[in-house]
């Protein structure tokens, strides 16, 4: 998808209600948005769908809510505030902040885009009896920009690992990167900047009141860990798993609902025995692509190792999905051993440990982790869905039509009911009548405005999946039709199918 048609994603989240800028009256506020009365049903559709794939279909996946103010001291043990940092350089000419990182990520895309090119217009040349390959393997120009490409990654992740600064500085340099909208090159030095918002608890004065808006919902599993196990008589391996918000003052949002200072994580944290864990992350590994495919092209998707491991961690593997701007991280799947239950056991005190009835022992569990983006996952599906095509009208000649194709189960609105005519009242009443009782079973809209082949294309391009249309042979015979959206085919079936026609087509259960 192309940036005009990223553009245009952006903007029919507006003008259909799934997406505002927040603050817009004053302004907005960069990086903060607002989910309207499309985007939220989304939203809550996309989590129903994760708490039901993790905790409902898990014996032994249990769920928590923990809050978003927590002791400060949380965050010392889990390493924010020594090391949740990103490194910054801002542009001295035009005055603007940017990632380090991504600055030099965003020129090794560039350099494998090269060869990319390169490869294509030797397809167009050799037609038939290309071969990619070796192409691939032996011309001069696709080697030298795939190995800068190799070469350049291999820098940054070490330059990050060591946290050298002034090495990635050189790195800016020696590639030439120019500030994207002026073009200037005039960097300052690269240095470190923390992540985590602050701020004071009212009745506690200096440092001591110092709280954060927590980065991750992660650690809130951590430290009611013997609480869950405990309440719940869980026995190893098990999960606990969670829906919330977390915070991270970005040096650059964007992209959209990419990139947030507010968002929306689904973690789960599974606790294993050590020596296990290998296991185990690549069962989650499997189980969480199978997730994502059930709802997305598998073309789509691709596993990403790390390439520098956190300091917890001893794998670690992104989902990665191709949105509009590349392919880039939905999911992380993380084996980050015991590091997060032992550092606050050594500063709280306080031993978190598993007592093994099989190995007749205690031990400190190592941890399995997920963690999707709820954000993510929703400019994931709209991403994928959004369609212009080329049908015919009521006339029989070519419209264009929006149609946002979402798997029925995760569609904001299930079934529009419309009568044919606004005007007649018995239609009307009829109409009222079914949607009154359909309403009960999933979210109905009720629309009667403007000429049927209008409406249908409102609720196309908001994803709803089916249209009832009350006419007048339904008063003559107590049937209606039901349009498929995707396919635009219409059935005529008894009023008193409805309800289970759509309910069955619509059940979560086709996509779980």
């Amino acid at each position: 998808m192309s940036e005009d048609l990223f553009k245009r994603l952006v903007s029919h989240c507006k003008e259909y209600g799934f997406i505002y800028p927040s603050s817009e009256v004053y302004e907005g506020l960069n990086g903060v948005y607002d989910y309207g009365p499309m985007g939220v049903e989304l939203k809550n559709n996309i989590k129903d769908y994760w708490w039901k794939a993790m905790v409902q279909m898990h014996d032994n996946i249990v769920g928590l809510d923990s809050a978003i103010f927590m002791h400060p001291k949380i965050w010392k043990a889990s390493g924010h505030v020594d090391a949740f940092n990103d490194p910054l350089v801002d542009n001295k000419d035009s005055k603007k902040r940017f990632r380090a990182d991504v600055l030099i990520e965003t020129e090794i895309d560039k350099m494998i885009a090269k060869a990319d090119k390169e490869v294509e217009k030797a397809a167009k040349r050799f037609g038939d009896t290309f071969d990619e390959k070796m192409f691939r393997e032996t011309n001069p120009r696709v080697l030298e920009y795939t190995q800068k490409a190799l070469d350049t990654e291999k820098r940054l992740a070490a330059a990050l690992k060591t946290g050298d600064m002034a090495d990635l500085k050189t790195m800016i340099d020696e590639l030439e990167i120019a500030e994207p909208d002026t073009g200037s090159r005039n960097w300052t030095e690269v240095r470190q900047f923390n992540l985590m918002f602050s701020t004071q608890m009212s009745n506690i004065g200096g440092d001591d009141g110092k709280l954060y808006l927590r980065p991750e919902t992660a650690q809130g599993i951590f430290v009611n860990f013997l609480n869950v196990q405990k309440t719940t008589r869980q026995k190893i391996p098990f999960g606990i798993a969670q829906i919330g918000k977390a915070f991270r003052n970005e040096i650059v949002a964007r992209q959209f609902i990419f990139r947030m200072r507010e968002f929306e994580q689904m973690e789960m944290q599974y606790f294993v025995r050590p020596g296990t864990e290998m296991e185990w992350y690549n069962y989650w590994k499997e189980k969480r692509m199978a997730w994502h495919r059930a709802v997305t092209p598998a073309e789509k998707l691709r596993f990403k190792d790390h390439d520098n491991l956190a300091h917890y961690a001893n794998a670690a593997v992104d989902v990665q999905f191709e949105f509009p701007f590349g392919f880039k991280e939905l999911e992380g799947i993380h084996s980050r051993t015991d590091f997060d239950l032992g550092s606050h056991s050594e500063l709280s005190g306080k031993k978190m440990q598993y007592f093994d009835p099989e190995l007749n022992e205690h031990y400190t569990p190592y941890v399995v982790e997920t963690s999707v983006g709820c954000d993510r996952m929703f400019l994931t599906v709209l991403s994928n869905a959004l369609v212009d095509e080329t049908v015919p009208d009521a006339k029989g000649e070519d419209s264009t039509r929006t149609v946002l194709r979402l798997a029925p189960a995760l569609a904001p609105v299930k079934c529009a009911v419309l009568p044919l005519l606004r005007n007649n009242e018995e239609l009307v009443g009829k109409a009222r009548e079914i949607y009154d009782q359909l309403k009960f079973l999933f979210l109905c809209q009720y629309d009667e405005k403007d000429a049927v082949g209008r409406r249908y294309r409102r609720q196309d391009a908001i994803g709803t999946p089916y249209c009832v249309t009350v006419d007048h042979e339904t008063l003559e015979n107590g049937t209606v039709t039901i349009r498929e959206r995707d396919s635009m085919q219409q059935e005529r079936v008894a009023i008193s199918e409805v309800a289970r026609i759509v309910s069955e087509r619509v059940d979560m259960r086709k996509i779980l």
